[in-house]
């Protein structure tokens, strides 16, 4: 697996599903981008810069993947998700030890009231089942931590 020596660029994305369509998130100077994913429930990419970079870009739409096999995850594991359950992801992209550029992923997790080793066990789940994941799986630095406190 390659791993990132020096990181150059980075993007973070706080996806959550959107309980509330009519509500306004979005500050100065961001924008939330509804994205859909296979299903049907509306997911929010919050956040974003008016201009996301490439890598922001990656991070919404893997989180947004990401957080959809969440819910799915738990239903195979037969716990219902609080409605505050959402994913950060932060992509960074930089140099490596050899003369080449790779990504990282970092993924934080909250699953607030879950135990946490059920919770754990429904993350890993979801990303087995996701297809990002599958895409990147091996060839990047993942980490992911799971909050539920």
């Amino acid at each position: 697996m390659i791993k990132i020596e020096k990181v150059r660029y980075s993007g973070l994305a706080h996806t959550k599903v959107n309980r509330d369509p009519a509500v306004q998130r979005g500050e100065h100077g961001v924008v939330d981008i509804k994205v859909s994913a296979a299903g049907a429930k509306s997911y929010e990419f919050m956040a974003a810069e008016l201009h996301p970079t490439i890598e922001q870009l990656f991070a919404g739409a893997w989180s947004a993947c990401w957080i959809t096999v969440l819910g799915a995850a738990a239903s195979m594991k037969k716990v219902a998700l609080p409605a505050d359950t959402s994913v950060d992801l932060q992509v960074n992209m930089g140099e490596t030890t050899s003369p080449a550029w790779s990504l990282g992923a970092k993924f934080t997790v909250r699953i607030p009231g879950v135990d946490q080793a059920m919770a754990e066990a429904i993350a890993h789940l979801a990303h087995q089942l996701c297809p990002y994941s599958q895409a990147t799986k091996g060839n990047i630095e993942v980490v992911t931590e799971v909050i539920t406190a």
